[in-house]
């Protein structure tokens, strides 16, 4: 079954970096688009960053963030850099598309603050 595993998160102040690692499992991966998504308190998830046939990013991360996979590792990752406090949500990666009937991993909590 799909199997989806975020880590890297944590404290950092303004202007700081983090980068996260996604380890997913249970479909084929290669073949598929991954996404990066966050969901801060009180909002909705919001889909941040893509590869598939090409890379994009959300205009609130374009040139600060960016995401790259390891097909052979199963793995996508999420540099950010220059981090604000508005990035502060929980993190999750997942398939491109996804929704809430999909499976989803817990996520990794980043704060950004001072």
């Amino acid at each position: 079954q799909v199997q989806i595993v975020e880590s890297g998160g944590g404290l950092v102040q303004p202007g700081g970096s983090l980068k996260l690692s996604c380890v997913a499992s249970g479909f084929t991966f290669s073949s598929s688009g991954m996404a990066w998504y966050r969901q801060a308190a009180e909002k909705g998830r919001e889909l941040i960053a893509a590869t598939g046939r090409s890379i994009n990013y959300a205009d609130s991360v374009k040139g600060r963030f960016t995401i790259s996979r390891d097909n052979a590792k199963n793995a996508v990752y999420l540099e950010m850099n220059n981090l604000k406090p508005e990035d502060t949500a929980v993190y999750y990666c997942n398939r491109l598309p996804a929704t809430d009937r999909d499976v989803w991993g817990h996520g990794t909590q980043v704060t950004v603050s001072s």
